[in-house]
């Protein structure tokens, strides 16, 4: 764990959705709990926030929302998790608004983190530039990689080669965000916070960004599973 400008000590993680295009890795189980490198994505998830000094976690869960309580029921946790369930489906951002509620620490910022998103890099880095900002949110940003093999055409019409999954000159938004403990009020009641609030933050100049700069891996597919799976055998903090 390294250390920044500001403490950040708590966390909520997403894990409500349906996860309809992972099946039939989530027929049983929300995408939270489907298995990569070993173990489901959340248990990645807890590690990583706790070896960053997050200290409390709200997992906020709808589908399968069972499954993920009998998960954590009665196991040894690396940081102190609270679960709360959407008794309806409140969006992406009514979700989050939900799960702050239940933070320990109102008036302390909080990071949010989608439950489909494997990563490890440095939060203090993250914490720096949102302190250095000022933002009323700061955006974890990664590459994009191209879902496609590109072909590479010479001027003459002729092909010069092929790369198989290039990383493309753009940044996706990468589900890891920081917020100020003000902007919980923001978030929408009911609905999508990166459609309503993001671009309203962006609009008033509230909106940073920082590049991550480690392991960072979305699973919204098999194709993701199955690259993921190949990456993290390489990786000694995923055994």
């Amino acid at each position: 764990m390294t250390h920044s400008a500001i403490q950040v000590r708590q966390a909520v993680i997403l894990a409500g959705g349906n996860a309809t295009r992972l099946r039939p890795y989530t027929d049983r189980v929300p995408k939270a709990l489907v298995d990569v490198g070993g173990k489901p994505i959340l248990d990645h998830q807890l590690a990583w926030l706790a070896a960053e000094g997050i200290e409390h976690a709200v997992v906020s869960c709808g589908y399968r929302a069972d499954a993920l309580q009998r998960h954590l029921l009665g196991r040894t946790l690396p940081l102190e998790v609270t679960v709360v369930v959407e008794e309806r489906r409140l969006g992406r951002g009514g979700g989050l608004k939900h799960a702050a509620r239940a933070l320990p620490m109102a008036a302390e910022p909080w990071l949010a983190l989608n439950g489909d998103v494997v990563t490890r890099f440095s939060l203090a880095g993250l914490a720096d530039r949102h302190a250095d900002s000022g933002a009323a949110a700061t955006l974890g940003i990664a590459a994009l990689r191209s879902p496609y093999g590109i072909v590479d055409v010479g001027p003459d019409g002729r092909i010069q080669g092929f790369d198989a999954a290039p990383v493309l000159p753009h940044r996706v938004n990468a589900g890891v965000h920081l917020f100020a403990p003000e902007t919980t009020a923001l978030l929408p009641d009911l609905g999508d916070h990166e459609s309503v609030t993001f671009p309203r933050l962006a609009a008033q100049g509230r909106l940073a960004a920082y590049e991550i700069d480690g392991y960072w891996r979305a699973i919204d597919s098999a194709k993701d599973l199955q690259e993921a799976n190949r990456e993290l055998k390489h990786l000694e903090w995923a055994a």
